[in-house]
């Protein structure tokens, strides 16, 4: 996607003694580009199939009420029950809205059951299968060309996740009590090394 500007990616060199508003734009020099724009989106995964990108309304404020009544109780927790019934362990990260206590008491209602966040270390990526190899496969596949704009990047994300092989979800399922047993081998602390 091509990058937005930023006025703070742009040098001029001029004596100090010029103020920034006497210089005229032309005389700038992008030194580098920012972040491009970016799309937020969740999935859930299983050996019993996955659900479908959910991708989170642009703008949109994401707190714990937005996480719990559109992602959790709108999208994916019918979208799991849909792959799999009640039998399910829901599993999440520790980001702010995921570990609210309204969020905790959500998931405490309304799934078969949830790792609840006292359980995880803080900080535990590769402690999720999408997260330690599902996102890595799919931004390989998404950016092996330049993506123009996020609609693009909707349709390429889509594309990619339909064409997902449900072998290489499994085997990242898989990979998942490795992982687990690494993290307490190393009392929470790093063990990627150890893999």
């Amino acid at each position: 996607m091509a990058a937005p500007s930023n006025t703070q990616n742009y040098c001029v060199y001029v004596p100090r003694s010029v103020p920034k508003k006497q210089i005229s734009s032309d005389r700038l020099l992008c030194t580098r580009s920012t972040f491009s724009k970016s799309l937020m989106v969740s999935v859930g995964i299983s050996k019993l199939g996955r659900t479908e990108l959910i991708f989170v309304d642009q703008g949109a404020k994401i707190n714990g009420q937005y996480y719990r009544d559109v992602m959790l109780a709108q999208h994916l927790l019918p979208a799991m029950r849909h792959i799999s019934g009640n039998m399910f362990v829901f599993q999440q990260d520790s980001a702010p809205a995921h570990r609210a206590r309204e969020t905790i008491e959500f998931l405490t209602r309304n799934t078969p059951s949830f790792i609840d966040p006292k359980m995880w270390p803080p900080n535990s990526p590769d402690l999720n299968p999408v997260d330690y190899s599902i996102w890595s496969i799919m931004e390989q596949r998404v950016y092996r060309t330049r993506i123009q704009n996020t609609d693009e990047l909707r349709q390429r994300l889509i594309a990619v996740w339909n064409e997902l092989k449900q072998h290489l979800i499994d085997s990242a399922v898989d990979q998942w009590r490795r992982c687990l047993s690494a993290c307490v081998r190393e009392k929470g602390s790093h063990f990627e090394h150890t893999l």
